[in-house]
């Protein structure tokens, strides 16, 4: 074939072994059932046969709410959303609760301040035209006064400087809280072109006038509370309302475009984002610097404004499926994998002590095939007086007789192979007497063996002390019986030529491991007949020039 040595013209598959049993199969189905079961549940609830798009979105925001405060440094004050949420940033917007005023402040020279500045005694401790991130200004190069007993370098800035380090406790604006913000969401997922907002379609005007998000009452409102933000957030107001911080507004849309169960909801939560604890001693809460200018007897001035307050960050996310026969069929074939762990399972369990050894041995031989290395020869020994047969590694030094095994298989009942011949026979030969050999070699346990000088040769039909194999009945009958071979050489060729003895001592051997080890060997060893047996079948049937070439690696005995 001319495509044979690309492969293009074979074929490989798996050989599989059946097991016929009860438990074994029930056992199967109930596992594969459970699988099945777990696969189901996780194609629904993970919605495994949908294809996702990931949400688009665009946030704004706007902020409503009036406070008055009456204090010694402002007097009665009138707050709005002007006054208390002066910027507004992408996706955020800040709600100014506390501040530190400093007013009237003019360019001109003053001491710094002693916790910004340096310290001195003299004119030569200040260098004019220094300056450092923590001054309020350039150093005059001149040491003044700061109050009675400290002095500071002068440095030119905007006078007087800003003194005060904390904030006013509690809060100017503690009101705040009950402000509220108006959060528009529009998103988008492009893969489906399915557009919606926050403001869901069956909301009208009068609903909006009069809504204030609730969780369990008006879950989609989309006016909030700014208290309830952030005891959303398991926070206090009046707390973060002195230094600030930052609180997160988390919009969650999860949305199901199918036709039967559509579904696309917002979902808020609230969490605080900055980290109050650490930084509690280090730069604690969020404020920012703002000035208001204005002129005072043509000279420029301003009011100072240190600005503590909470910034709400509205994060978006969302996801949206719809069913694709596409990523059902993945999902399928991705878990048909899972049933291999049932195989997995029950190969295990045949192999533990659940199982009998010789239901794990004929398991194993009908299951593995083994394929031996050139350079490792495993030979079969069958004993007369053990019911198994051994596998052992052929071993250069020891005798045969001698080697341990490397496992141990059960005979197999192979005298169906032989009820053919034993038909033929009209006058079965009669026990034959062996005496044993008073020079029989020391790893001989029948007496009857003869001395080699190859180890794999060495081995005797017995593993302990008694009667040779060749006085059994039925040694001469199947083994040495001419009849007996003559009639199975010509049954496996007819038209044979039976003159040699080299044949009848050739089949002789294959009659007796037949006998003995059956029509296969475990483990493709290669069986071995025992000297004694060997020497009396070569006595029955001997070679003309009454040489022996003996066992061979690729060949039985000669």
């Amino acid at each position: 074939v001319p495509c044979r040595p690309l492969n293009l013209c074979e074929y490989e598959t798996s050989k599989l072994v059946r097991i016929k049993s009860v438990k074994l199969g029930s056992l199967k189905w109930a596992l594969n059932g459970v699988i099945l079961l777990v696969i189901c549940i996780m194609l629904l609830w993970n919605k495994e046969y949908q294809e996702y798009d990931l949400v688009v979105s665009s946030v704004t925001t706007k902020v409503k709410g009036v406070a008055q405060t009456n204090t010694a440094d402002f007097g009665e004050v009138v707050w709005d959303v002007v006054d208390y949420s002066p910027n507004e940033e992408k996706n955020s917007f800040f709600v100014a609760t506390n501040f530190i005023v400093t007013k009237k402040q003019k360019q001109g020279k003053c001491p710094e301040v002693p916790h910004y500045g340096t310290l001195c005694r003299t004119d030569n401790d200040c260098k004019k035209g220094l300056w450092d991130i923590r001054s309020h200004g350039v150093q005059t190069g001149v040491c003044v006064k700061f109050d009675v007993t400290t002095k500071t370098c002068e440095v030119s800035a905007w006078c007087p400087i800003e003194n005060t380090k904390k904030p006013p406790r509690p809060a100017l604006l503690t009101s705040a809280e009950n402000f509220t913000v108006l959060i528009k969401n529009n998103i988008r997922f492009p893969a489906f072109n399915f557009i919606r907002r926050n403001i869901l379609p069956e909301v009208d005007g009068n609903y909006l006038k009069k809504c204030i998000y609730n969780q369990r009452t008006d879950p989609y409102c989309p006016i909030f509370r700014l208290g309830d933000v952030v005891q959303g957030a398991r926070e206090n107001f009046a707390d973060i309302a002195v230094e600030g911080g930052v609180i997160g507004i988390q919009i969650n849309w999860d949305c199901d475009l199918n036709r039967f169960f559509n579904s696309c909801l917002p979902k808020y939560s609230f969490r605080r984002l900055d980290e109050k604890e650490s930084n509690r001693t280090l730069y604690p809460g969020l404020n920012f610097r703002f000035a208001r200018y204005y002129t005072e007897n043509g000279v420029e001035s301003r009011t100072l404004y240190k600005a503590f307050g909470i910034r709400f960050d509205v994060m978006v996310f969302g996801k949206a499926g719809k069913f694709s026969i596409v990523q059902l069929i993945i999902y399928i074939g991705s878990t048909l994998s899972y049933y291999a762990l049932t195989t997995v399972f029950i190969d295990w369990l045949i192999g533990t002590s659940c199982y009998s050894k010789e239901s794990q041995q004929v398991y194993s031989e009908r299951k593995y095939e083994s394929v031996q290395d050139r350079q490792e020869c495993l030979v079969g020994v069958s004993f007369v007086d053990e019911n198994q047969i051994r596998v052992v590694k052929q071993s250069k030094k020891k005798s045969l007789q001698e080697v341990k095994p490397l496992s141990l298989h059960p005979r197999k009942d192979v005298s169906s192979n032989l009820r053919t011949v034993m038909k033929v026979l009209q006058n079965g030969a009669e026990s034959q007497n062996q005496e044993p050999k008073t020079s029989s070699p020391s790893w001989c346990q029948c007496g009857c063996c003869r001395p080699s000088g190859s180890p794999h040769e060495q081995l005797c039909c017995r593993c302990g002390r008694g009667r040779c194999l060749t006085s059994s009945v039925l040694f001469p009958k199947l083994v040495l019986n001419r009849s007996v071979l003559q009639t199975a050489l010509l049954y496996r060729d007819p038209l044979a030529e039976l003159h040699e003895e080299a044949q009848l001592r050739h089949w002789a051997y294959a009659q007796y491991i037949s006998w003995r080890f059956g029509d296969t060997t475990p483990r493709d060893a290669i069986p071995v007949i025992p000297s004694c047996c060997v020497w009396q079948i070569r006595d029955e049937y001997p070679s003309q020039d009454g040489k022996y070439s003996g066992l061979r690696i690729l060949s039985l005995q000669n």
